[in-house]
């Protein structure tokens, strides 16, 4: 790594890095280079996931007990070999000029701006009404926690199995559980987000202590919210491999086999959900992109649940 104001070389293209010795993870002391060694490093494994999607950045210029804020708009000083796509605004006016990280060298730039979460959408351009999975977003409420999501996980994926849907799951990093149903297919957003709809509601008649599809806060309490509002095509979803910023310590947003996660609710061990970033590459060594799948795995969605 370069030090500080100096620059470095990411494969063919020249970048500015500077302030590389911040901690942005006051905790364990994780600095902004590790930031960037971390996603330079994992990046075989998380580019194929942000292909074509454009990304909401999340930037936390002083650390995750600073302020952040989101940009989606590309800044000024955006490098003109950074590609960019322009999105219609749902109030009209001038395009959103996304940044699509398709390489290296643009994740690299992007984790220097201490940008430490990596929101992509669902769908990618040129296709941008199209997602390419759907995406039930697990949420813990208040006295309840990753197991109890877990628990909500394995509800959901029945159901999936018997419409024979294959899913997959991988936990937020913070404090939930994301499941990813592929589909690669010719699928609107509005199909998407009413069969997400219809499979939230049914699992919350079915299992009312511990499964909600409301969004008000107030009755998400010891029970898990099944976020289906997610599948929209103006909403991101924290990525793949995406570091957070929800605590002090750095936690990644892992794959996780329904095996694993089963273990996990059976010793009660949410401490094995975690993974740190060193912890997260050596797992990767080991068993690859468990997340493969859903790049490429053709799946319709059954007419009985669209709800469209």
């Amino acid at each position: 790594m370069a030090k500080d104001g100096q620059q470095i070389r990411v494969d063919s293209k020249t970048l500015s890095v500077s302030n590389l010795e911040k901690v942005l993870y006051p905790k364990t002391g994780f600095t902004k280079g590790q930031v960037i060694d971390y996603y330079a490093r994992v990046s075989g494994y998380l580019l194929p996931h942000l292909k074509d999607r454009p990304v909401t950045m999340k930037r936390y210029p002083d650390g995750v007990g600073g302020k952040f804020f989101y940009e989606k708009d590309a800044p000024r000083y955006t490098p003109d070999w950074v590609r960019t796509f322009p999105v219609p605004r749902r109030g009209g006016g001038r395009p959103i000029r996304y940044i699509l990280i398709n390489d290296r060298a643009t994740l690299v730039w992007c984790a220097n701006l201490a940008n430490l979460e990596i929101h992509p959408f669902l769908h990618r351009v040129p296709h941008i009404d199209r997602p390419s999975c759907t995406v039930f977003d697990l949420d813990p409420g208040e006295g309840s926690d990753i197991l109890n999501c877990s628990d909500v996980a394995f509800l959901l994926k029945e159901v999936l199995d018997h419409l024979k849907l294959k899913s997959f799951a991988k936990v937020s990093g913070s404090k939930g559980i994301q499941v990813y149903v592929p589909l690669n297919t010719a699928v609107q957003y509005e199909q998407a987000q009413g069969f997400a709809r219809t499979v939230a509601q049914f699992l919350e008649r079915e299992h009312p202590s511990l499964a909600i599809s409301e969004m008000a806060k107030a009755a998400r309490t010891r029970k898990v919210f099944i976020d289906w509002s997610q599948n929209s095509d103006f909403k991101t979803t924290a990525g793949v491999y995406s570091l957070r910023a929800k605590r002090e310590t750095p936690f990644v947003s892992m794959p996780v086999t329904w095996e694993e996660l089963q273990s996990a609710r059976k010793e009660r061990d949410s401490k094995s959900l975690d993974w740190q970033p060193e912890a997260a590459l050596e797992r990767l060594e080991k068993t690859g992109d468990l997340f493969a799948p859903v790049l490429k795995l053709k799946q319709r969605l059954p007419a009985e649940f669209k709800g469209v």
